[in-house]
């Protein structure tokens, strides 16, 4: 309900890792904030997808129109596409041109809930606007997340990819992208022309990703509901974990980022 002014003073915010639903006034906020410099650690998949509203006078109702298209478990009718509370027209932030893609670098992609997988190494990781995310890593190997407690991997469920045609900014890092997902992860609806969905399909991946922001800031994302639940692996002794810390430490320093040539 507040807006910009509920986060202005946060120097990271840290999402859960299924931020799906998002007002207007939210959208708006955290786009404002990371104009200004601010720190976004995107912990999850499916994020930024359906535009809500909240009852004006009981914020703990939401409302959610399902039109036009999307991942759903279930379809507005005709006639029923716009928000009562408020009047704005409902779906997909993709759809009404606030892709996900343009605000983390990633963007829904994939649903799957047969076991997850790990990602591979990207020559991003190699980088050196990267090396901070790396420190204590072993550098010698070449597939990170091969585990975990939601699936098996920290690559699954619901997964993002990077996009340039969908908005995500070309200078981004993608560190590691997810291989190998079970049968049951399909590409979203919204991007099939025709059925059945694609054998094999490149665009099923979860791409951790890392930019820079013009004003200083920074975005890093995991691109997987999954990722979370790889964390506390070995009692959080793993690259995960270190992977995550690393990104926070840095992201907690005063010390402005630099934006790219």
């Amino acid at each position: 309900l507040e807006g910009l002014g509920s986060i202005a003073d946060y120097r990271v915010i840290v999402t859960g890792t299924h931020p799906e639903y998002w007002s207007t006034t939210m959208l708006d906020g955290l786009s404002t904030w990371l104009e200004s410099g601010g720190r976004l650690m995107y912990m999850g998949g499916n994020g930024f997808y359906w535009r809500i509203a909240y009852d004006p006078e009981n914020s703990g109702i939401i409302e959610v129109r399902r039109s036009e298209d999307g991942v759903r478990a279930w379809i507005a009718s005709e006639g029923e596409y716009y928000h009562q509370f408020g009047g704005e027209y409902g779906g997909l932030w993709r759809r009404l041109g606030r892709p996900p893609n343009q605000l983390v670098g990633v963007g829904f992609a994939a649903q799957g809930f047969d076991g997850g997988t790990y990602y591979r190494v990207k020559e991003g990781a190699l980088e050196e606007r990267v090396a901070f995310i790396l420190e204590g890593v072993d550098s010698s190997a070449d597939t990170w997340g091969n585990f975990g407690n939601q699936g098996g991997g920290a690559a699954g469920e619901e997964i993002d990819r990077w996009d340039e045609a969908l908005g995500s900014p070309s200078h981004a890092v993608v560190l590691a992208s997810s291989e190998n997902h079970k049968p049951g992860m399909l590409r979203v609806k919204e991007e099939l022309y025709s059925l059945p969905a694609p054998v094999n399909d490149s665009r099923v991946r979860a791409d951790m990703t890392f930019f820079e922001t013009a004003s200083g800031g920074a975005v890093f994302s995991t691109g997987s509901i999954s990722y979370s639940g790889s964390l506390a692996h070995n009692d959080y002794d793993n690259e995960i974990a270190q992977i995550t810390n690393n990104v926070l430490d840095r992201f907690l320093e005063e010390a402005p980022f630099s934006f790219p040539d």
